[in-house]
């Protein structure tokens, strides 16, 4: 398959992918992009090696890790989080969710994406993450911990 056609094909679930990961649509499609142009420059022995998704998906999660990183310290004041989760009763349950999974760290949110929404075994998140897939099980099951108690903590406070 050409990139072209890989573009074609795989763009919109890669977009997908990266807004699930960042939160954001705007990083997203930059995360996108950078990852397509990364694949691009190597396409001949990508698709020789025919794992090119995983790369793309990989340079996509890496680079959500890599920009959670650098603006991780800087919290603007009117964005610092409260100690406990303040869902309005006419929230649905979806804009909760999506309010828990953007407090976790870029990493578990892609495991969490990766293994409940992509539906990936554990072996292929780590291929996807490159870890080990025994690290893979662990963002999942951090991730999950941290949502339980996130949970648990706003029950508590209601």
């Amino acid at each position: 398959m050409d990139f072209e056609a890989f573009v074609t094909a795989r763009g919109p679930a890669l977009q997908r992918f990266a807004f699930l990961v960042a939160g954001d649509r705007v990083e997203s499609a930059d995360l996108v992009q950078d990852a397509l142009a990364n694949a691009w420059t190597r396409w001949a022995s990508l698709s020789r090696v025919g794992d090119c998704e995983a790369y793309v998906r990989r340079s996509i999660a890496n680079g959500a890790v890599s920009r959670w990183r650098k603006t991780a310290r800087v919290v603007p004041v009117a964005e610092i989080p409260t100690t406990h989760i303040q869902v309005a009763s006419d929230t649905s349950d979806q804009e909760a969710a999506w309010q828990l999974c953007s407090e976790l760290s870029p990493v578990q949110r892609a495991a969490v994406v990766l293994r409940f929404y992509e539906d990936l075994s554990y072996a292929e998140i780590a291929r996807v993450l490159d870890c080990a897939e025994p690290t893979a099980r662990s963002h999942v099951h951090r991730a999950l911990a941290n949502l339980r108690a996130r949970l648990a903590q706003g029950e508590s406070d209601v």
